[in-house]
């Protein structure tokens, strides 16, 4: 090959590169060029003249995977970490995180918290995550500081907060942020109404209309608890799915999180109409609010991705945390340990969740022509050795401190476990400002 007809603006050289792409697992003495933002090719390294001119990053001890995809979560709320732990749901949210946000929620409150979520999430891997909080403004500019890509799903009520005075509010704000962020490429405006039992019949039309007309995504907490289902079908004679899918609010572009209480009629409806659903094991089990049916979902042909929810119910952002809980946790429910093996959850927390948020064209696996969103992941330490598959040791022995370096659109977002555009001591400075704020009350 002659040096002079290959170019990249630089080349990783890892010792595995795991795609998520069919039929490639993991490929050893491979490089991935980058290129103008984009992955250009994937190559063995036989195809490499060794005089090329070119920046080489080499990892030899490395996995490099697409970036993991957070799908669902409450990035602020990091600064309610443990403030309410061991609670059931409706307790937690009324009595205790409710009063909490009225108190303390602002474009402060939002931006302190969402620079600490964002620090934890890319020192553990996540390149892109899923928002639905307060302040969605405030969110963008931080994507746009910090380099992450993001859906910022604007939250929905009835009923007023620190953000909105009720539903069209709400709803006529997140149109002027959809506008206001049409260019900006690494994020995407989804209307993110909280939950069928706190957003109306005529709002949730209404948002199906918009979302329809403007091909927006829907985020939207469903099933997720047994109680939640059974008081909609006391109070409409429906469940929660039935009637979203008679509004047309059920559809690919939808994104229905949780998921723990449903039925062979409820998978039907996510199946035949296309809808996302969104899996968040741990929050799920510390809230005890029941388990995804992942496995049945899957046979039905319904996507999933996998998100951690928000720090205040998990107590953490990280995705090899949540990987782990969620391939235990559905070979346990179905007493088969061949089920959810170490690709398939690695999909959920890459490509499965890039699909889930309509971000599966540019992102989730290695590819020529994607976005060149990657993580490198140093399998070298004792935890990680000896090493006889990489996926296995990636879903079951990591725990995301080994992540040294990210990329997102091909621009280094840490190197050697530094984050290269969020300054770390001022926000775990501020965070512990917050939690005298918030405990001194």
């Amino acid at each position: 090959m002659n040096p002079s007809s290959l170019t990249a603006d630089f080349i990783i050289q890892p010792g595995w590169i795991i795609p998520m792409e069919p039929g490639d697992e993991a490929l050893e003495d491979h490089a991935i060029l980058v290129e103008s933002r984009k992955i250009k090719s994937v190559l063995p390294l036989e195809a490499l003249p060794d005089n090329l001119d070119i920046e080489r990053i080499e990892l030899p001890n490395h996995a490099v995977l697409p970036g993991l995809v957070n799908a669902h979560g409450h990035a602020a709320m990091s600064l309610l970490r443990g403030f309410a732990d061991d609670l059931p749901l409706m307790p937690w949210l009324e009595d205790h995180i409710w009063p909490a946000e009225t108190a303390h929620v602002s474009e402060e409150f939002v931006r302190d918290g969402t620079s600490l979520a964002m620090a934890e999430m890319l020192l553990s891997g996540t390149t892109t995550f899923s928002d639905m909080y307060f302040f969605p403004e405030v969110v963008a500019s931080l994507c746009a500081k910090s380099g992450m890509r993001a859906q910022l799903a604007t939250p929905v009520f009835e009923f007023p907060t620190a953000w909105g005075e009720g539903a069209d509010d709400y709803i006529s704000k997140s149109l002027a942020l959809r506008d206001d962020c049409k260019n900006m490429d690494r994020l995407q405006i989804a209307f993110g109404p909280h939950s069928p039992y706190t957003v109306s019949v005529p709002t949730l039309e209404k948002v199906a209309l918009y979302a329809a007309e403007l091909d927006m995504g829907v985020h939207i907490h469903l099933h997720e608890t047994a109680g939640e289902v059974l008081s909609a079908v006391e109070a409409t004679g429906e469940r929660p799915v039935d009637s979203l899918r008679r509004m047309g609010l059920l559809g690919p572009r939808t994104q229905c999180v949780h998921m723990t209480s449903i039925g062979k009629q409820d998978i039907a409806n996510l199946a035949e109409t296309g809808a996302q659903v969104i899996h968040c094991p741990q929050s799920n089990m510390k809230l005890a609010s029941g388990t995804c049916p992942v496995n049945d979902l899957k046979a039905a042909g319904v996507n999933v991705g996998l998100g951690t929810d928000g720090a205040a119910s998990n107590n953490d952002l990280n995705m090899f945390n949540e990987m782990h809980t969620a391939a235990l946790l559905a070979k346990l429910t179905a007493s088969d340990p061949t089920v959810m093996p170490a690709l398939q959850v690695l999909h959920m927390a890459t490509l499965g969740a890039a699909k889930a948020l309509g971000l599966d064209q540019e992102i989730g696996s290695i590819a020529p022509g994607k976005q060149a969103d990657l993580i490198a992941v140093d399998l070298s330490a004792p935890a990680t050795q000896p090493l006889y598959n990489p996926l296995s040791q990636i879903v079951y022995a990591c725990t995301g401190g080994e992540v040294t370096h990210s990329w997102v659109a091909g621009d280094a977002l840490m190197r050697d476990r530094k984050l290269l555009t969020i300054d770390l001591d001022d926000t775990l400075a501020r965070a512990k400002h917050w939690k005298q704020k918030i405990s001194s009350l």
